[in-house]
């Protein structure tokens, strides 16, 4: 049995690398109040599931997972104590009062938008029989209630600069689930970047849902993108790397493209979607761009920085999809050339325009298209790591390897690293001579035992 004044948090994270970084920040708002993270949900006094609404059937596996949840906290009133459940993120958002109907058992469900109030809801759970929901698009920031202090997310880190969209994709519920875009100011966002190196991060991840599409003022004043941001970011003492997700292509600006070529600190790897290369389906999707487009930014990076490598998101068998514009998907895929990517069957969303649409793809079309898009793209990944065998590159060490002995990093191309080599190199970047280019990593052999410059 856990005292009053040390209680256990366990937290379950589905989804993108923004749901990790809020999962640390939820963690790191409850800490004041005694929670202290666990690895298992048995016993815990305080379960989160941290949601996300994008893949197929999600509400139905939140609802699984608190199906076996609430086993474990019926055998926790059984032993005199109580476990606090908690649905958040954005199928919270979606679903709000039918969680609670089809699960009444539940404590707390919170969209991604109210966290920073966890700790009144807990304290309004623990006091009500009732359960405490908080799903509303609040007026202020919830980033100005979080707390300085954060734990240290280790020598990789996330940082949330964006939220929200306003693009409006026919197939996507992010707009109504994360609410209008809006750009953290850059002061906040250096100080949070200030902190994460002092607690050893090495390398910074920028993330929002069109985190290009962040906006503020300057160190001088003037109006900034993240072009600048990321400029600045590139001084922090100690900050060795940059890299940012994910982006929308109607924000690729000349600033941000130009920082791809001038900035040491960016890495050369861009996750990019475009979803589909035929125009008729990305004028149904409401993209906003062309596939001509998207190819003309694409060589406008590659002047700017030669070695950039390009991942991207790619939906097959939307509303009304035709095998002329799949074989246009297809092309646009064989133009680019991507070092990897995600791909998905359209699946409908509800409330979203696409879910409505009369012309729906047969699901044995879908998954046709789906394989054959995907050895596409596998080849072309495996294709992109073996061409670095040979080669010697910068790699950031961050833990042990897969096997005894080893060290285990990260490429500038985001490629997992494996190479024999003493954990005393963690957090640095050392000279890494690729031995073999594998389907989803490389192997390696350390150059010298020392960072480089």
């Amino acid at each position: 049995m856990n005292n009053a004044n040390s209680k256990t948090l366990h937290m379950i994270t589905w989804g993108c690398q923004m749901n990790v970084y809020d999962s640390g920040r939820m963690a790191d708002v409850l800490a004041p109040l005694g929670y202290a993270g666990t690895d298992r949900p048995d016993g815990a006094d305080m379960v989160i599931l941290n949601t996300c609404h994008i893949r197929d059937r999600a509400a139905e596996k939140v609802f699984s997972e608190l199906g076996r949840l609430r086993l474990l906290q019926e055998q926790r009133a059984a032993e005199g104590g109580r476990m606090i459940l908690a649905v958040a993120g954005c199928v919270a958002q979606a679903e709000g009062a039918e969680i609670l109907a089809r699960a009444p058992y539940v404590d707390i469900v919170l969209g991604p938008q109210t966290y920073h109030k966890l700790p009144e809801m807990v304290a309004r759970a623990s006091r009500a029989a009732g359960a405490v929901i908080e799903t509303d698009f609040p007026v202020e920031q919830k980033f100005d209630f979080l707390p300085d202090s954060m734990a240290p997310q280790g020598v990789t880190a996330f940082l949330t600069v964006q939220e929200g969209c306003d693009k409006f994709c026919s197939f996507c519920v992010v707009p109504y689930t994360r609410g209008a875009e809006a750009s953290r100011p850059l002061g906040a966002v250096m100080a949070e970047a200030r902190r994460l190196v002092a607690r050893g991060a090495r390398e910074i991840t920028l993330l929002g849902q069109n985190v290009n599409a962040w906006h503020g003022a300057g160190a001088d004043g003037r109006p900034a993108t993240l072009g600048g941001l990321i400029r600045a970011l590139a001084e922090i003492p100690g900050l060795a790397r940059i890299r940012y997700t994910t982006s929308h292509p109607r924000d690729m600006d000349a600033e941000l493209i130009a920082a791809h070529g001038e900035v040491p600190a960016l890495m050369p790897f861009l996750h990019l979607p475009v979803q589909s290369g035929s125009d008729r389906i990305l004028a149904a999707m409401n993209r906003r761009h062309t596939a001509a487009e998207y190819l003309e930014i694409v060589a406008r990076l590659r002047t700017a920085r030669p070695d950039i490598a390009l991942s991207s998101d790619f939906i097959v068998g939307h509303p009304g999809e035709t095998e002329r514009d799949f074989e246009a998907t297809m092309q646009l895929i064989r133009d680019v050339g991507f070092a990897q990517a995600f791909s998905f069957k359209y699946s409908p969303r509800p409330g979203t325009p696409a879910a409505a649409a009369t012309v729906q793809v047969p699901e044995a079309e879908k998954d046709r298209r789906l394989q054959a898009l995907q050895a596409l793209l596998r080849e072309q990944q495996a294709a992109f790591n073996a061409r670095l065998a040979g080669r010697t590159i910068p790699v950031l060490v961050t833990g042990p390897g897969r096997h005894g002995g080893q060290i285990g990093g990260r490429s500038p191309w985001l490629q997992p690293v494996h190479a024999q080599g003493p954990l005393s190199l963690v957090g640095e970047v050392v000279e890494m001579t690729i031995t073999a280019g594998h389907p989803n990593s490389l192997s390696a052999t350390l150059v010298e035992e020392r960072a480089c410059a």
